[in-house]
């Protein structure tokens, strides 16, 4: 029996070259070179050692949003990275001021191409003993804020005509709760983070805006410096497996900047957890 035909005489396969040419040249190395990247929550913590990661790997300057003032730690990566660490201020839960902070970076350095959206607060107790106030807290910045400062993102973006890309900091806690210490209204404001990623992801990727998260695990922060001292902290790690420590800030790294580099140029509507396997949380 002889095979059957489209009328095409392509025996079904699609042989357009402009449907098998990509848009845009694949770029193959992993680096931040002439970028431009604004981290919210980078004056310390998770966010400076993003922002450091990014300098390594080649970013033309980096700018930290945050409502705070900067301190040791900041004044140590701007002084490896001379004329390329910045800090602006602003409140992510008020998205005039984070639409004037990239304003501002535009207007400095003439383009922004990527967003972390980074800032966030943490509260651990029984859910019980929340009060609406806590909660409210935890949800203005690590929900609205988060939304505001990667809607604000997108529409510099979209002016500029640049392909950006966002990254949200998520956490595991999104995932599962911490056994030991859990928080149903911050691991639902994480869960509202990647449920974000994915619908904004979707619907900014009409203007070549890309949106993906990280969720950290148990990170060596000031906010974490209880975790190792508790007086059964080895049998812990014993128990849940995986690397027996907590990450370093720069860790992370890695991850933030493989999604803003052009090399993950097809890469969107993702989490990467950066756990070390570690089951307690």
């Amino acid at each position: 029996m002889a095979a059957n035909h489209n009328d095409n005489g392509t025996n079904g396969y699609i042989t357009n070259s402009t449907a098998a040419t990509p848009a845009t040249t694949p770029c193959m190395a992993i680096s931040l070179a002439g970028k431009v990247i604004a981290i919210t929550g980078a004056n310390r913590g998770i966010g400076l050692g993003i922002a450091n990661s990014c300098l390594t790997n080649g970013a033309e300057h980096v700018f930290s949003i945050d409502i705070g003032d900067t301190g040791e730690d900041f004044l140590d990566v701007q002084k490896q990275f001379p004329g390329k660490l910045h800090a602006i201020k602003a409140d992510v839960t008020k998205e005039d001021t984070i639409i004037q902070a990239l304003d501002s970076i535009i207007e400095q350095v003439g383009s922004v191409n990527g967003m972390v959206v980074n800032a966030g607060r943490t509260k651990h107790k029984p859910a019980l003993d929340f009060t609406t106030e806590e909660i409210d807290q935890l949800w203005s910045i690590n929900l609205y804020g988060s939304f505001y400062c990667a809607r604000a993102a997108a529409r510099a973006f979209i002016k500029q005509g640049v392909k950006g890309s966002i990254v949200f900091t998520a956490s595991m806690a999104s995932y599962r709760p911490n056994k030991r210490v859990p928080s149903a209204p911050y691991g639902a404001s994480k869960a509202g983070v990647r449920n974000m990623t994915h619908t904004l992801a979707l619907e900014w990727a009409q203007y070549n805006i890309r949106v993906n998260s990280v969720s950290p695990g148990l990170v060596n922060t000031a906010m974490t410096y209880w975790v190792p001292q508790q007086p059964d902290w080895n049998q812990q790690l014993k128990y849940y497996g995986g690397m027996p420590r907590l990450a370093e800030v720069e860790e992370l790294g890695g991850a933030y900047v493989y999604l803003l580099s052009d090399a993950a140029s097809y890469t969107t509507s993702i989490d990467i957890p950066v756990n070390g396997v570690i089951g307690i949380c």
